[in-house]
């Protein structure tokens, strides 16, 4: 089937200094590689774009490498298996897997994995079902645990991580959710369809002047002015979740210049690679996908149409464009 499929693939044409545009991508024809033993041939039809990849477009060292100029971009993707020369990924089969940013995607079946596209739609192993749900889940379960009553913050919480962390919380016992966005539409989006018990408006004045004192659990998308604010609102012995930190990531910011009053409210500040925690993933899915069933966890998305739509999609994820998961339709 490989034999003369060509399809078109998305490459890194240059490095941003500071923001990335348009320029720093192109859409390219690209052979398709006839498969290797062990290997499938997957159609892709959903991908995702993640505030991550801002990093991993700059030649510095972090916890995955940086992508190459000149050659396609990766990311998480969800597709059907076309081709298979592996027992153990079947023709016809739905598949999760790391190379998106293309059409058809030659990977090795060790590295793709069979999801379930009966009970949850393909695209859902993206979100709610996929790393950024994993995330959520993990921040608020182990990295920062809630406990019954706790007042929880949560950072960019209209995005894909935090709409569902809002509801996690809740889930988990909190006694009052908060969460920050950008702009009346997204905070609305907040309360109506989240669950949230407050929204900020983080554009309507600075947060530490918005922010409630007394946070148990800070769940930390930003980084910047909202950590600050989160160390300023902290109870002694909080425990924060350090996600990311978009606030920063065109831009270098300052440390948050009361983190002093962290030593002495000994508060907790844990990073968290979501990569860590993929030994969960079955916990996860079995608890998401009851409270998905059940409606007790409520998702969004932010779809756009077309493999040439992805830089755009993914520019539109660092300026806050998106409510809940930023998706690629590639089918």
């Amino acid at each position: 089937m490989t034999t003369n499929l060509t399809g078109r693939e998305i490459r890194l044409a240059g490095r941003p200094a500071g923001a990335p545009g348009p320029q720093h991508f192109e859409l390219v024809p690209a052979a398709v590689p006839a498969l290797a033993d062990g290997q499938v041939l997957v159609r892709n039809t959903w991908m995702s774009v993640d505030p991550y990849m801002r990093g991993r477009m700059d030649d510095v060292p972090s916890y995955l490498p940086p992508f190459e100029l000149g050659v396609a971009l990766q990311g998480s993707a969800v597709g059907e298996v076309l081709e298979s020369r592996s027992a153990a990924v079947p023709v016809g089969a739905t598949v999760s897997h790391f190379l998106g940013w293309r059409d058809y995607a030659v990977v090795d079946a060790a590295a793709a994995t069979v999801v379930d596209a009966v009970t949850a739609p393909p695209q859902a192993y993206l979100g709610p079902l996929g790393t950024t749900g994993l995330t959520a889940y993990v921040a608020l379960t182990e990295v920062a645990p809630v406990r019954p009553g706790d007042t929880v913050f949560v950072s960019a919480a209209a995005g894909a991580v935090g709409s569902v962390a809002g509801q996690v919380a809740r889930l988990l016992g909190a006694g009052t959710v908060i969460g920050s966005a950008g702009g009346p539409v997204k905070t609305g989006k907040l309360i109506t369809d989240f669950g949230f018990d407050v929204a900020i408006d983080y554009r309507a004045a600075p947060i530490a002047s918005q922010l409630p004192s007394g946070i148990d659990v800070y769940l930390d998308s930003v980084g910047g002015d909202h950590l600050a604010a989160a160390i300023g609102a902290a109870r002694p012995g909080a425990r924060f979740a350090l996600v990311g930190a978009i606030g920063s990531y065109n831009t270098a910011v300052p440390g948050p210049p009361n983190l002093f009053e962290a030593y002495w409210k000994e508060v907790t500040l844990r990073g968290m690679l979501v990569t860590s925690y993929f030994h969960r993933f079955p916990e996860w899915i079995e608890r998401a996908g009851g409270w998905l069933r059940d409606g007790s966890l409520r998702t969004a998305e932010t779809v756009v149409d077309g493999l040439e739509e992805a830089p755009g999609a993914f520019l539109g994820v660092l300026r806050g464009a998106n409510t809940g998961k930023m998706l690629v339709r590639l089918a």
